[in-house]
């Protein structure tokens, strides 16, 4: 399969995100934090990292489950703007994060709030204790949904969105862990089905809300 040099330099930032985790906490709470200076007004717009104009690119569409068992798919969402997110269920860094910072802009668009669908990179934490204690500690919207599936299933939405999962075996104190390294990224999808931006976590809220508002 042929790469565009877009979704290559997305690769490349992917591993920068990966390895650089905790400088990407600390980028998202920076990020969230009001300016200490009243007098430098609110920070300048962050667009996002890659647009496209209307109806250029279809959104690859899949077919899951979400946390209930319903199936789930980009199809079925039409309508309505989408957010398509990539999440580890057990992820303690920068999914959370990043899950809230979602959430903040689902509840400040109201009733044009977008579809939120998080699709896992972790097959084997999908289980309905973690997608319940997700949604208390990481203060989800009621209408987030997970989506879930065989990896092989995943697998393909993965590469679809240009995704990069890789999982990493660690030995600590004799306990063998295992953790999952992801792209972390978040694709806004408009009423009918096609891309029109990608933003690279960390991103803010207003942004991203603002980019929905945006959509015609």
């Amino acid at each position: 399969m042929q790469i565009d040099p877009a979704t290559t330099r997305r690769f490349l930032l992917a591993g920068a995100l990966i390895v650089g985790a905790g400088a990407g906490i600390a980028i998202a709470i920076a990020l969230s934090r009001p300016s200490a200076s009243p007098a430098a007004g609110p920070p300048a717009p962050m667009g996002p990292n890659e647009v496209w104009r209307t109806g250029a690119r279809r959104a690859a569409d899949f077919h899951l489950r979400d946390q209930h068992g319903a199936a789930i798919s980009l199809g079925m969402l039409r309508g309505r703007p989408t957010v398509v997110t990539f999440l580890d269920p057990v992820c303690r860094n920068l999914c959370p994060v990043e899950a809230r910072t979602l959430g903040a802009v689902v509840r400040r668009l109201g009733s044009r709030a977008p579809n939120v669908v998080a699709v896992s990179v972790n097959p084997a934490a999908d289980t309905a204790a973690n997608f319940r204690s997700d949604a208390r500690e990481w203060n989800l919207p009621p209408a987030w949904r997970w989506a879930t599936g065989p990896r092989a299933a995943l697998a393909r939405v993965w590469r679809g969105y240009g995704v990069a999962v890789e999982v990493q075996t660690k030995r600590i104190a004799g306990v063998t862990v295992h953790e999952v390294a992801h792209t972390e990224e978040a694709y806004i999808i408009d009423a009918n089905g096609f891309q029109r931006a990608l933003y690279l976590f960390p991103f803010r809220a207003g942004d991203v809300e603002r980019t929905i508002r945006s959509l015609r």
